[in-house]
């Protein structure tokens, strides 16, 4: 066997990690619409000046469901999955927690809280792509894409007919972060 037949083996060996087409299929099923249901929720993020937008939310959920797609792939028991799964938790609530900002001279105005647990259920849900339930992914960042559209509309709206917001002892708003 020459040099050149044994690199060619070895680069065949090093992407043989997809047995057949029904796996390729699956890989390419869930890590893409892991992209796209980042996109989605990027996208709305995007669109309200915030500055975890498109690309973070995107990366997110691939990595997610990269974290549990590879080891899945290798035949991981399901007590070894749930470690898996606490450690992104934590990793992804650790780089949440770099997007919440403390603001004003008591600190009492909170911002970017939202964000985190935006890119959190994203995470979540790239998760639930990698481990093969994309139903659930579906509906939960169609869930979250409504809490995140159409709920602070319903909040106005409810505030528009109820009246302006009482003030606490403070003398500020009750507030609705």
């Amino acid at each position: 066997m020459s040099w050149r037949d044994e690199v060619l083996d070895t680069l065949a060996s090093e992407f043989s990690d997809v047995g057949d087409v029904a796996q390729l299929t699956r890989i390419v099923l869930r890590l893409t619409l892991a992209s796209a249901l980042g996109f989605v929720l990027g996208f709305e993020r995007e669109q309200q000046g915030k500055a975890a937008g498109v690309r973070t939310h995107m990366l997110v959920a691939i990595g997610s469901a990269m974290f549990v797609l590879v080891p899945q792939q290798t035949g991981i028991v399901p007590a070894d999955m749930s470690r898996v799964i606490q450690g992104l938790v934590a990793g992804v609530g650790f780089l949440c927690a770099g997007t919440i900002l403390k603001q004003g001279k008591d600190e009492s105005h909170v911002q970017g809280l939202t964000t985190a647990a935006g890119l959190w259920m994203t995470a979540a849900i790239g998760m639930a792509c990698g481990l093969g339930r994309e139903l659930t992914a579906v509906l939960s960042a169609l869930l979250a894409l409504a809490v995140l559209a159409l709920v602070p509309r319903l909040v106005d709206l409810i505030e528009r007919v109820s009246g302006p917001r009482k003030q606490d002892e403070s003398g500020k708003d009750g507030g609705r972060h």
